[in-house]
């Protein structure tokens, strides 16, 4: 069969797609800062995730019944609960198509999965439908991590892997990011930074604990690419994002043995920049940029 569709059903008997949405719904909350009783307007998540009502109306339907939202007396549905202290992993089950996303991140990441696959191999090594490997591998691609070739193979993007290539691909950074500071269309918009600063003061509030590998890739990765947006220059912004989606990649097996402790002095680094930013000292904040990088760097290099 190959006609696997996002409305078939996972765990919970919520479909992939509308776990997916919960989750990023969740994550958009929080980030913003939602308090209890703060509405959560469908229409305009629908808008901002470029989906339907109906998918974004389940999904809501399915934070509902995980007590994380509750209606209100008027039509409508709210916040129930304190978001920062809700742990998205433990709230929400893990969609089979996330899950398999994450494996074949690793198993790559590992050079378990070679550079070069095709549909037809993939299809036995994770028991899926043509359909279902197919939607994967756009996903990837979507992301700058594989390319089609002819036929029904595809080839995985040139990982960041060994001394050398770390120490590239942070050069790199260096010069990219710190460029876009000093990019004279750039402007720290106070819209898009708080979200920013919100989901690190969230972190530093249990000292990074309780956060997981890939919410603490998706608050780093945010953090670099939100600056980058703020440069006013497509291009700057686009190599930033490409950068995390190799690093994503490449380090998604390490990721998860990451301490804490490294998570919480990482929080104070970004937020010192941040702090600088909006303070318009884009001087210091370049300096203090190019010095995480360079801690990041050292702390990232692989171990032999």
């Amino acid at each position: 069969m190959d006609s696997e569709t996002e409305e078939e059903p996972g765990t919970d008997g919520a479909s992939p797609l509308q776990i997916d949405l919960a989750r990023r719904i969740l994550q958009r909350l929080r980030d913003g800062g939602a308090t209890v009783g703060a509405r959560v307007s469908a229409p305009e998540l629908a808008r901002s995730f470029g989906v339907s009502r109906s998918p974004v109306s389940a999904a809501l339907d399915l934070l509902v019944a995980r007590g994380v939202l509750e209606p209100m007396e008027t039509r409508g549905i709210q916040v129930a609960q304190d978001l920062a202290a809700i742990d998205p992993e433990a709230v929400l089950p893990t969609s089979p198509h996330e899950a398999l996303y994450r494996q074949m991140m690793r198993e790559r990441a590992r050079g378990e999965l070679p550079q070069e696959v095709s549909e037809a191999e993939l299809m036995p090594r994770y028991n899926l439908p043509r359909g279902a490997v197919r939607k994967l591998l756009l996903r990837f691609a979507a992301e700058g991590l594989a390319q089609r070739l002819p036929g029904h193979g595809w080839r995985f993007a040139e990982s960041i892997e060994g001394e050398d290539a770390f120490r590239e691909s942070y050069e790199f950074r260096m010069v990219v990011e710190c460029a876009g500071l000093r990019a004279p269309g750039f402007h720290a918009d106070p819209a898009q930074l708080a979200p920013i600063r919100r989901a690190h003061e969230r972190v530093l509030a249990d000292s990074g604990r309780s956060t997981g590998a890939d919410e603490w890739f998706r608050i780093n990765s945010a953090f670099h690419e939100t600056l980058a947006a703020c440069s006013g220059n497509r291009f700057l912004a686009d190599a930033v994002r490409q950068q995390n989606n190799l690093r994503r990649m490449q380090e998604s097996a390490g990721y998860e043995e990451l301490p804490p402790g490294r998570i919480e002095q990482s929080c104070h680094e970004h937020m010192a920049i941040l702090d600088a930013v909006e303070a318009g000292d884009v001087e210091w904040a370049e300096a203090l940029l190019r010095q995480h990088l360079r801690q990041a760097a050292d702390f990232s290099l692989p171990r032999r």
